[in-house]
């Protein structure tokens, strides 16, 4: 009689300890599958080197599946508030999509404008508004400035001033 008490509880203990470990192999298993992919983490922030960047050529990376519109300022460019700068250069960084339909404008470095061919948009070389029927200027991404870099995803100080301005909606 000892015997089986004594297998019956090893049964029932062995059998509890299967489950246990059922279970935290399921809830293991649901928590990966919550997870962000690991490319959907590494869209979230890009670094761009800008030291090699030149003279009113527009440069395209891309972020989070967005063309990002790099133009680095000649000397004749017009300043702007929305210009970031980074050492003694000045850089306009946006979101290459037009504001009215999300169309991608093509840059004329000879006028120093964005043309948008979908429905006649212009943008300056600071992304302003020159001709509707975009409602809004160019959106400017989050970002740091980190020594030659730009890291697209991040709020830094110049961002947040630029929100704090009112030139970022």
């Amino acid at each position: 009689m000892a015997v089986k008490k004594e297998r019956r509880n090893f049964l029932g203990m062995a059998l509890g300890g299967f489950t246990a470990l059922g279970g935290v192999a399921a809830l293991g298993a649901m928590k990966r599958s919550w997870d962000p992919l690991p490319s959907v983490k590494a869209a979230g922030f890009t670094t761009i080197d800008l030291s090699g960047a030149q003279e009113n050529v527009l440069n395209v990376e891309k972020w989070r599946g967005k063309p990002i519109f790099v133009l680095k300022h000649s000397k004749d460019m017009k300043s702007s508030p929305r210009d970031v700068v980074v050492g003694d250069d000045k850089y306009f960084i946006a979101i290459g999509l037009c504001t009215h339909l999300g169309c991608i404008p093509a840059y004329v470095p000879g006028v120093h404008e964005f043309h948008c061919a979908c429905h006649g948009g212009q943008f300056d070389a600071n992304g302003d508004v020159l001709k509707s029927p975009p409602p809004s200027p160019l959106v400017i991404p989050p970002f740091k400035v980190d020594g030659t870099k730009i890291v697209l995803g991040e709020e830094g100080p110049e961002y947040k001033k630029m929100k704090t301005d009112g030139l970022i909606a």
